[in-house]
């Protein structure tokens, strides 16, 4: 890789092309970006950090989170394609929760975290 040098030298070479080495691709970073984006929704977050201590149908989702059952079903099928959460059928009824990855358990801890939040399993 040949050293590229930046518009302003401030006399950081070393320091600048450690960093350029370790940055990551944007096809990289797609992922979490593109999770990020939908947690930007306050009730997609709230029904996320729900879905993060204990699965749950439609219907008591939104009922804890007092929205409408088509409503919740939108931010479901939102975070469900972005793989944050997962589904599973039982019967006619269908249960929802957290997707098992790093990515999702990072989140839910970020969230915690910045908001000072205090998970229910702590108490």
């Amino acid at each position: 890789m040949d050293e590229q040098r930046l518009p302003h030298d401030h006399g950081n070479h070393v320091k600048e092309e450690k960093i350029r080495r370790h940055l990551p691709a944007e096809a990289e970073i797609t992922g979490v970006a593109d999770a990020m984006k939908q947690l930007g929704d306050p009730s997609r977050l709230r029904i996320f950090w729900l879905l993060c201590h204990c699965e749950e149908c439609v219907l008591n989702i939104a009922a804890i989170v007092n929205m409408s059952s088509p409503a919740v079903s939108h931010h479901l099928r939102i975070l469900k394609s972005s793989g944050l959460i997962v589904s599973r059928r039982e019967g006619k009824e269908m249960y929802y929760k957290t997707a098992d990855t790093e990515l999702a358990q990072m989140l839910h801890h970020m969230i915690e975290k910045l908001g000072k939040i205090t998970c229910p399993s702590g108490e």
